[in-house]
């Protein structure tokens, strides 16, 4: 079977999500930061929003989901992992992607993550068929980050504050520069947090767009965990935000903030 190009990709372009869809395989739980918007500790069918899912997936699981869905949706060209943790912090992620990518190599393989440990999964992950990475990238000055996130584990130790904040943006710059170098497509997810990195999100842009990424995506919050109490910025916000952040890279209005098991068209 004829391998899917990754123009058609829904996730990556418009005219791909109005033909094209997604299968996310629930099979990594573990995270290695705490971010003051992540609620991942319960779910309700009709919820979409990441993190959310009705169970985690064993590998051996996931790959028979995989089976069972093309089964009945020919519609579907994309293999993805999102959670509901960070899919680099589990190694279930690289047993699934090793199974579904022997049975099912003509489909797209991606991920998305926090980038901090992307840097040094970049071989196995080109190994393993993964085509495109999504990076979350919230903010690149570090006193932004602190408010952000709450703490960033990285090789047994515990960072916080404006330390953890600049170590995650380091890692998240060389983990994106080493999937572009690897011939990666590179998508920079990033969330609007009104009062917080509202007015910061254009030097997001600028910054991720120096290092090579193709194309940013602004996702309004949902309010949860630390930042409950947050009013989630209205369709207008975040229009104006995209504007601005336009003249560094394309954006993409066409995300649904996509649920760690969402299946079928965007």
């Amino acid at each position: 079977m004829q391998a899917y190009a990754m123009e058609e990709h829904p996730c990556f372009f418009r005219e791909a999500a109005r033909h094209y869809g997604r299968l996310h395989l629930p099979v990594a739980p573990a995270c290695n930061i705490t971010c003051r918007y992540c609620r991942r500790e319960y779910d309700c069918p009709h919820e979409g929003r990441p993190g959310a899912t009705s169970r985690v997936l064993t590998p051996e699981e996931a790959v028979a989901r995989v089976a069972e869905v093309l089964k009945k949706d020919a519609r579907i060209c994309v293999v993805g992992i999102a959670g509901p943790g960070d899919p680099l912090a589990n190694e279930e992620t690289f047993a699934t992607l090793r199974l579904v990518h022997a049975r099912f190599p003509h489909l797209i393989k991606c991920l998305s993550t926090n980038g901090l440990l992307l840097a040094d999964c970049v071989p196995q992950l080109k190994a393993l068929g993964v085509r495109a990475v999504t990076v979350t990238v919230n903010a690149v000055n570090p006193a932004v980050g602190a408010a952000i996130y709450a703490a960033v584990r990285w090789r047994g130790a515990v960072y916080e504050g404006m330390e953890g904040a600049a170590l995650l943006w380091s890692q998240q710059a060389a983990g994106i520069a080493a999937a572009l170098r690897a011939g990666l497509r590179v998508k920079v997810n990033a969330v609007f947090i009104p009062g917080i990195n509202d007015r910061h999100l254009p030097a997001v842009a600028r910054a991720v767009a120096a290092l090579g990424v193709q194309v940013m995506n602004i996702m309004p919050l949902i309010p949860l965990a630390d930042f409950a109490h947050l009013a989630p910025p209205g369709p207008g916000e975040v229009s104006f935000v995209r504007r601005l952040c336009r003249h560094f890279l394309p954006q993409i209005d066409w995300c649904r903030q996509c649920r760690a098991d969402a299946v079928g068209l965007i």
